[in-house]
């Protein structure tokens, strides 16, 4: 059991294989496809949002407290492996959520911030803000930060900072936009 267990890709892959075995056996109400495409939507959202609060609500505010003979076992090995989920779980929940959106006919109307759509078009712009932040903003300092690409100590401070400041600004976008997520009822 502990060699099972052991393997997260052989538990993930079980769990996928029981989830379909799920799907298939007792289908849920509606478009099988639809239903499919938003439980990827929120496995992936899951294991962004779930990394973005760990690492705002362990990660940095630990790393201050942890020896410094310690450290590179996060900055050298945890960090880059949860970046890499944390980037990857970003970019393919906004596709599954655009999917969703475009299959159920109001990616435009959410996006244009339509009346009927506006709850959810805001939930996502800011999720789409927030994924931009990821790639674009986070992930560049990080990799700066963590000397992952060369840079001199001052500019992986600065790397640091912005990393943690664009990160604590993705924590606040993620309340209001959790709740566009889930409050909303047309789709």
């Amino acid at each position: 059991m502990a060699k099972f267990f052991g393997n997260l890709h052989a538990v993930l892959g079980v769990g996928f294989v029981a989830a379909l075995a799920l799907i298939f056996m007792v289908p849920a109400n509606g478009d099988l496809e639809q239903q499919t495409i938003r439980w990827l939507h929120t496995f992936f959202g899951i294991l962004w949002i779930g990394l973005l609060y760990y690492f705002n609500f362990v990660q940095i505010p630990t790393m201050p407290k942890v020896p410094a003979e310690l450290k590179p076992g996060v900055s050298k090995h945890i960090a880059p492996a949860a970046l890499f989920f944390f980037r990857w779980g970003a970019a393919l929940t906004v596709l599954f959520g655009l999917i969703i959106a475009l299959r159920a006919g109001y990616l435009v109307d959410a996006l244009t911030l339509n009346e009927n759509f506006r709850l959810i078009g805001i939930g996502m712009w800011l999720a789409l803000i927030m994924a931009f932040n990821v790639w674009f903003v986070i992930w560049p300092a990080q990799q700066k930060a963590l000397g992952m690409v060369e840079a001199d100590d001052a500019t992986k401070a600065a790397a640091a900072t912005r990393a943690m400041i664009f990160s604590r600004t993705n924590t606040l976008l993620s309340l209001p936009m959790l709740y566009a997520m889930i409050a909303f009822n047309g789709g």
